[in-house]
């Protein structure tokens, strides 16, 4: 079985090539070469050339490569779609603000085109939507149900407590409902989740809480700003003892019951169905990675 996780998003600011050329060395499942917010504007077209530079030469080994481009309504949009996807082994684009299945639609209409002009694989390339705004998380689901291309969505803190006139706090009480519903509608479309940074670097302590905390409200994954805050959340996200072996067993159990032709399962008392299997594959799939590490 294959397995995918992204537990981390390391995002290495466009304009800093020290970062990219390393970026797989930091232990992140994911890296997030970012056009936007790190990015000033009178340095983007700099930047922009130096990812698009970095996806063509550099061979990135074992992690998934992510561009987070400017917004749809910005003069940098369709550029960076084009530049990024021509420079080839890109794995997703990250849209910033996405408030509709509309803005979705847009960024899916210019990658169909520009997969085709630079012969790269339909499909390939996929859609992480960014939730910013109190409109974007009321029409969440919406928005990660809009395109095949979509395989996680993500909340960004800072900007949509912006939008709200509220100041993000460490606790983050304030965003706590939007959390939710962002993961709810993750659930739903069945893609992955992906939390919003944890800012001050300085508190492993407050990040280990606070990734306990979108752990337990079904997050996948937290985005990450420093190299330093990978080690806590795998450590978060890493399956206990009791339910690697819980995994294991619910995986056999499923696997003898195919064989036998039995449709009725059960391990510890308790029917194990499709859903339930699949979180079975999810640790122990989890549970491998961490041997690896």
């Amino acid at each position: 079985m294959k397995f995918r996780t992204r537990r981390t998003m390391l995002y290495i600011p466009g304009n800093n090539p020290g970062m990219l050329q390393l970026a797989d060395i930091f232990g992140a499942d994911a890296v997030l070469f970012d056009l936007e917010d790190s990015v000033a504007p009178n340095e983007k077209d700099a930047a922009r050339d130096l990812i698009a530079n970095m996806i063509r030469f550099r061979e990135y080994e074992n992690i998934e490569i992510t561009v987070r481009i400017n917004p749809i309504d910005t003069p940098y949009f369709d550029r960076d779609v084009k530049e990024i996807i021509a420079s080839g082994n890109l794995d997703a684009i990250r849209l910033p603000k996405a408030n509709s299945a509309k803005d979705v639609k847009a960024l899916e209409k210019l990658i169909n085109k520009y997969e085709e002009e630079f012969k790269i694989e339909p499909g390939s390339i996929k859609i992480h939507p960014m939730i910013e705004t109190a409109i974007g998380v009321i029409q969440s689901y919406e928005i990660a149900s809009s395109s095949d291309r979509i395989d996680a969505i993500t909340i960004g803190g800072q900007d949509l407590t912006a939008n709200m006139g509220v100041s993000k706090t460490k606790e983050g009480k304030e965003i706590l409902w939007a959390r939710s519903q962002v993961v709810m509608s993750a659930k739903a479309a069945n893609v992955d989740v992906i939390d919003t940074i944890f800012a001050d670097i300085n508190d492993e302590e407050g990040l280990i809480e606070e990734t306990r905390l979108i752990k337990s409200l079904g997050f996948t994954g937290k985005a990450v700003i420093n190299p330093r805050q990978i080690k806590p959340i795998h450590a978060v996200f890493a399956p206990s003892k009791d339910e690697v072996e819980w995994a294991f067993e619910v995986i056999d159990a499923y696997e003898k019951a195919l064989k036998e032709g039995r449709g009725v399962i059960a391990v510890r008392g308790k029917m194990i169905d499709p859903p339930v299997r699949k979180r079975a594959q999810r640790i122990a799939g989890m549970a491998y990675l961490m041997e690896q590490e």
